[in-house]
């Protein structure tokens, strides 16, 4: 009884969110428009739907899977989620704009288009969106096999993890073929009403009914748990989640999510840089909420105890599904779910995007605009494909793979950003410093050097690229001439951040 009660409310919620985000293009365009439309949102936004949408990107199944997962794992360590978060957002104050008005100038799309033009080579805008592809591709898988877990254990196992992934594939691939960007960002409203009713719930459910309140709970934490509360937290020094690990890991990541496919197609859906620069206030409040997983997973330390290996990413959900009724298990189960639908639904638009217009738009027949809108939708699929069916057939592949996805992309910082401000920057430089950068993370990590002395592999690498790019463009190697800002542009851009504070 319980099973179908729960699977009842799941369904009809998915139902939902595959007529909402048709519903969201309805009126523009037939099926969403050109491509513009389909993968940016046809740069209408408005701050509202930004900072959802935005939001939703960063919160993910990790957040009820992993966070509090990691809270019973390891405990003070997970706060490095909130910290790069945050220190990301103040950050794209200033990024996100300088993105935006650089691809809104030459009517671009992507990080891809971005870098294509910005050296004037076509093929280095294909070359990034497959490196790009790479980093991207264990994020859906991780989100499917999140979308899984989810149900298979809301249903009380009356759905396998197979169906389970099967369901969170053929949702996400629903709507975000057809209604691309727009459809993630109307179906990011329904997300988060639901995430933040249910984790207000459970902050205040979860320690009056197994603690008699917050206090009892801190108390047992601060007398059984201490050294979850302090770094590098449970497991000591052998964890490897020391200081040096917190503070570079939250710096790396803090750099990288500015630049982050999916967090520029964000920046590339806003109406104006004024929206940018609001978002970027605005978002950090959200990160309160990644606070209730991380303390509820170390809550369950006390009430299931003896998880291991990944039975601790459902430390949370045992919470849940032991103490209440089948129907509350399915909406918060629901909010879950949409949390792993919408990041899947961005990271395969904007794959299908990269590789409609920088890759496949090599091909004459799909260089017109509609010819590469299909293309990218064809794309959307085929990678959620091949997601699903490694998730199927050799999860651990990539799994592998996402060990590296955040430094690995860390390493497109100096090509993109320092390329956007300096002039001297080029593309020699510029791909030299990639190619050592990506090296470098590659060899530390699958040799098992990461930490590095206590120091994030992926900043230990970001710096040798950024070293190699700078002594190289400055050697004068590959010397050109290209469209990149001019001093006029980038005034310009200082003006508006500028005005910005004042807003």
């Amino acid at each position: 009884m319980n099973a179908a009660v729960a699977t009842s409310i799941f369904g009809v919620f998915m139902v939902a969110t595959v007529v909402l985000g048709l519903l969201a293009v309805r009126g523009r365009g037939g099926s969403g428009g050109g491509l513009a439309e389909w993968s940016v949102g046809g740069r209408s936004l408005g701050a509202v739907f930004i900072w959802i949408l935005m939001a939703g990107e960063s919160y993910t199944s990790f957040s009820y899977l992993g966070a509090a997962g990691w809270g019973y794992n390891y405990g003070a360590p997970v706060l490095y989620v909130a910290a790069y978060l945050s220190c990301g957002y103040a950050l794209g104050y200033v990024v996100g704009p300088l993105l935006w008005r650089y691809a809104r100038r030459h009517d671009l799309v992507s990080i891809t288009d971005i870098i294509a033009h910005r050296y004037d080579r076509p093929w280095l805008g294909a070359l990034v969106a497959v490196l790009a592809t790479v980093f991207l591709l264990p994020y859906i898988q991780l989100q499917i096999t999140g979308m899984g877990v989810v149900v298979s254990t809301i249903s009380y196992g009356a759905i396998s993890l197979n169906w389970g992934y099967f369901v969170g594939f053929a949702v996400t691939t629903g709507f975000v073929v057809v209604s691309g960007l727009r459809g993630s960002a109307w179906v990011s409203v329904l997300k988060d009403v639901l995430v933040i009713g249910t984790l207000g719930f459970l902050a205040v459910y979860v320690p009056l009914h197994y603690f008699d309140g917050y206090g009892p709970l801190l108390d047992r934490i601060v007398t059984e748990r201490r050294e979850w509360l302090t770094l590098p937290g449970h497991g000591g020094g052998e964890s490897g989640l020391g200081t040096g690990w917190f503070i570079s890991t939250s710096l790396l990541n803090a750099l990288t999510v500015v630049i982050f496919p999916t967090t520029v197609a964000g920046y590339l859906g806003a109406r104006d840089a004024d929206v940018l620069r609001r978002n970027a206030i605005w978002l950090p409040a959200y990160n309160v909420l990644l606070f209730i997983p991380m303390v509820l997973g170390m809550a369950a330390l006390f009430v299931v105890p003896g998880l291991t290996g990944a039975g601790s990413n459902l430390a949370l959900f045992r919470l849940v599904v032991d103490s209440l009724p089948a129907w509350a298990v399915g909406i918060i189960g629901v909010a879950a779910a949409l949390s792993s639908v919408v990041p899947m639904a961005v990271f395969m638009l904007v794959i299908g995007t990269m590789w409609g217009r920088s890759v496949l738009s090599l091909v004459p027949r799909w260089q017109t605009g509609s010819g590469q809108k299909a293309a990218a939708q064809v794309v959307v699929v085929v990678a959620g494909t091949i997601a699903l069916v490694m998730t199927y057939a050799a999860p651990n592949t990539l799994v592998r793979l996402s060990l590296i996805s955040y430094e690995g992309m860390a390493q497109l910082l100096p090509m993109l950003l320092l390329g956007l401000v300096w002039r001297r920057l080029t593309l020699v430089g510029a791909l030299s410093g990639l190619v050592v950068g990506v090296g470098t993370v590659c060899g530390l990590v699958f040799t098992g050097n990461d930490p590095v002395w206590g120091t994030n592999a992926g900043l230990v690498a970001l710096a040798v690229n950024l070293a190699v790019a700078v002594g190289v463009s400055w050697a004068g190697a590959g010397s050109q001439e290209d469209d990149r800002p001019d001093d006029e542009v980038l005034a310009r851009d200082s003006l508006d951040v500028e005005r910005g504070r004042r807003v």
